[in-house]
């Protein structure tokens, strides 16, 4: 009983269309199961199995974010805070991970300098060329400082997020039955929605991830993921990620809908074309 209802849409999505419409067929089935005389107690019965199954999914995805995230962070401040800092500052003679944060440090101190003699001409500051030289120098280690830290932050981003992923996966093969009704739960709140609730989170889900617009943000987050792992930010690795997963992903998505979208919820698609229009 408790997992009637995935059931049901497994069912659905793998039917095979008959003569009699689908429409027709759940009318009768309603008006069938009006007249049972169990009518009542197998709907407080399927009331019981809902309650029990949100529940269930809310502390279980409650577990299944919090935990990994909680142990990323009690791992950074308590070992891996002071074991990398020790042996990055203390025996690592480099302040740069990868060319791209050299690069960048380059930058700012090429702006700052510019900046500096921007400042001078125009009459702003009116410094020697010995305390010209001294402010160069003291950005200079400032600069690298800064990197340094963020050079041995994504040595520790990279320990902590194996630590949490670890966590994860240990709690999906640990609690299968819950994450067993967690699928079942996410299963019914998608197809549960409105023909226009679902057309509107499809137009929503494919505009921000395979829009014509998408690729500014794709660039951005995959930026950020590389800063975040100390790897370098290859132009090219972007740009070659950035033409072909949003189109996988947007097969994959078209496929969901023509699959099992389309023998589940027929009118939804048609919603969704035409808003799409």
């Amino acid at each position: 009983m408790k997992y009637w209802n995935l059931k049901k849409i497994n069912q659905l999505a793998f039917e095979k269309t008959g003569m009699i419409p689908r429409s027709m067929s759940k009318l009768f089935n309603k008006f069938k199961q009006e007249l049972n005389p169990n009518a009542e107690v197998e709907a407080l019965e399927e009331f019981k199995v809902a309650r029990y199954q949100t529940l269930t999914s809310v502390k279980y995805i409650i577990v299944l974010l919090a935990m990994p995230i909680l142990m990323n962070q009690l791992s950074k401040s308590i070992l891996l805070d002071p074991l990398v800092n020790y042996l990055w500052n203390k025996n690592s003679p480099y302040i740069f991970i990868n060319y791209s944060q050299e690069e960048r440090a380059f930058a700012d101190l090429q702006r700052f300098e510019e900046k500096l003699h921007f400042e001078i001409l125009i009459g702003k500051l009116n410094i020697s060329t010995n305390l010209v030289e001294q402010k160069i120098s003291t950005k200079a280690l400032e600069i690298a400082a800064n990197y340094s830290i963020e050079s041995a932050n994504a040595i520790k981003n990279i320990l902590a997020d194996f630590i949490s992923i670890t966590i994860f996966i240990s709690i999906l093969i640990i609690n299968k039955r819950q994450f067993s009704i967690l699928q079942s739960f996410i299963n019914e709140s998608i197809y549960g929605l409105s023909d226009t609730a679902k057309a509107f989170l499809i137009i929503l889900f494919t505009d921000i991830f395979v829009g014509f617009h998408s690729p500014h943000g794709w660039e951005i987050i995959i930026e950020a993921i590389l800063r975040h792992f100390g790897l370098p930010e290859s132009r090219d690795f972007i740009f070659l990620f950035i033409s072909t997963f949003p189109v996988i992903l947007d097969t994959i998505f078209k496929y969901w809908i023509f699959r099992y979208l389309n023998k589940i919820s027929p009118s939804a698609v048609a919603t969704y074309h035409n808003m799409n229009e």
